[in-house]
């Protein structure tokens, strides 16, 4: 019988490649483990760097107009470096909203940095009342315009306080540093057109916004009366002409419009509820100094002077769109006569006590212009022929006409608008050229220009 072969050789190295390959695999994984770890850390680098350039926080100012990627309610930043409730700023925002008239108000005036908001901060400063302003200074359009407002409040010794609408917690706050007899709330994301591009800002702050201060105002003590911005948008496709308050209102044409109806509706529910004494006011396009780059005398404006075409709209069955164009100092009149006549909230402590003032109204010049009219008194200002471009409207929520008929506010408080359309632009242009520096620009080119002839 032939002996058996020797195996215990091959046994013992098929058991040392065995240990190798169990060796050189575990290696493997620990270098993929490794790979694995710097890559996921790199890409969270890489989102990290991608969020703080894309997402810029809101206290930087672009030089143009960007679509803005914060609502008038994101972060609450405030003007103040010391911390909110810390003593110094808490006698900066009593100083603030302090009267100096007998019988003087404390108002809280929400969009103070605005176009309307600082106007009616302003009026409401030189006769003696206390001033308190409230803004994000959000980059809708260009913030460096709401610094500079913010700037020209702060000579008055008026105190903007940065933060948003619905930061529950600041708003109690302010409250319960001052005790407001009024609320004049302008701030909401403003704009027909820009409706269509970032829909949720509106919802936001006209709606969101509106209703976390009428929470918190319902359960101060004492409640305040509120005059508030509401729109002649909310007319929509309202065929009467003028637009009265009788008309109906349920026809929105734009998402804007929409929200500010939402926004008289929620007034409604906490006057009938609260007792929150609440008034409206349905601005008519409102222009004139500091006003905004989003509007057309404004842009018209800049286009013309830059030599860029101009788009004029006509409407579907080639009529001339047509806007009742008011004067800023009228309208800051009208705020002014709202407030004034305001009666007091009769709730206490959330609960209503008894009927309490709800009112809406309009807020216009009485006499529509065609839109062709307000480019020729500009190009005459400017002494700049504009390049026109006459296009039919496209359907992106603009009427195509306005027509304000203000017989209730003249009846309820004086309401009377002073200031036509050319008087108006007139001192438009003087501050827009003044501001921009548009006429030291052309003397020096005019001086550098004579220099090179001689």
């Amino acid at each position: 019988m032939a002996p058996l072969p020797d195996t215990s050789k091959t046994i013992k190295l098929e058991r040392y490649n065995s240990y190798l390959r169990k060796l050189h695999s575990t290696k493997l994984i620990n270098a993929s483990s490794k790979l694995l770890f710097r890559a996921t850390l790199l890409i969270a680098l890489a989102l990290i760097l991608f969020f703080t350039i894309n997402y810029p926080p809101l206290s930087e100012s672009p030089d143009h107009h960007v679509p803005h990627r914060h609502s008038f309610l994101s972060t609450s930043i405030f003007a103040s470096s010391d911390s909110t409730g810390g003593a110094a700023w808490e006698k900066q925002v009593r100083h603030s909203s302090t009267p100096r008239r007998p019988n003087g108000f404390s108002v809280l005036v929400t969009g103070a940095a605005g176009f309307v908001g600082s106007h009616c901060s302003l009026a409401l400063k030189k006769r003696g009342d206390g001033v308190l302003g409230l803004d994000n200074f959000n980059n809708y359009y260009d913030p460096s315009l709401k610094r500079a407002r913010q700037k020209l409040l702060s000579k008055h010794q008026i105190f903007i306080v940065e933060g948003d609408l619905n930061d529950g917690p600041l708003l109690t706050k302010l409250f319960d540093v001052v005790p407001f007899t009024h609320v004049l709330h302008l701030a909401a994301q403003a704009g027909v057109r820009y409706a269509i591009q970032n829909p949720q800002s509106y919802v936001r702050s006209n709606i969101a916004g509106f209703v976390n201060l009428l929470e918190v105002a319902k359960s101060a003590n004492p409640q305040p009366s509120i005059a508030w911005a509401s729109s002649s948008s909310v007319y929509g496709l309202n065929t009467e002409n003028p637009f009265s308050e009788r008309d109906r209102t349920d026809q929105p044409a734009s998402l804007y419009a929409a929200t500010k109806k939402a926004g008289e509706e929620i007034a409604h529910t906490y006057n009938h509820i609260y007792g929150l004494a609440l008034t409206g006011l349905r601005f008519f396009t409102v222009y004139g100094p500091w006003g905004r780059p989003d509007m057309a005398y404004f842009f018209f404006t800049k286009d013309i002077l830059h030599g860029k075409t101009i788009d004029i709209y006509k409407t579907q069955d080639d009529k001339e769109v047509a806007r009742d164009f008011t004067y800023i100092d009228d309208v800051v009149k009208g705020c002014l006569g709202a407030l004034d006549t305001a009666e007091k909230s009769t709730g206490s402590g959330g609960k209503k006590k008894g009927p309490a003032q709800l009112r809406v109204y309009n807020l216009g010049n009485t006499s529509p212009v065609p839109v062709g009219n307000l480019v020729s008194i500009l190009e005459g200002l400017l002494s700049t022929k504009a390049k026109k471009h006459v296009i039919r409207m496209p359907r992106n929520g603009d009427v195509p006409y306005t027509h304000a008929n203000v017989t209730l506010a003249y009846k309820d408080f004086g309401y009377k608008p002073t200031t036509d359309l050319a008087a108006g632009l007139r001192k438009f242009v003087k501050w827009y050229v003044s501001y921009y520096g548009i006429e030291s620009r052309a003397k020096k080119e005019s001086q550098h220009a004579h220099v090179s002839d001689s």
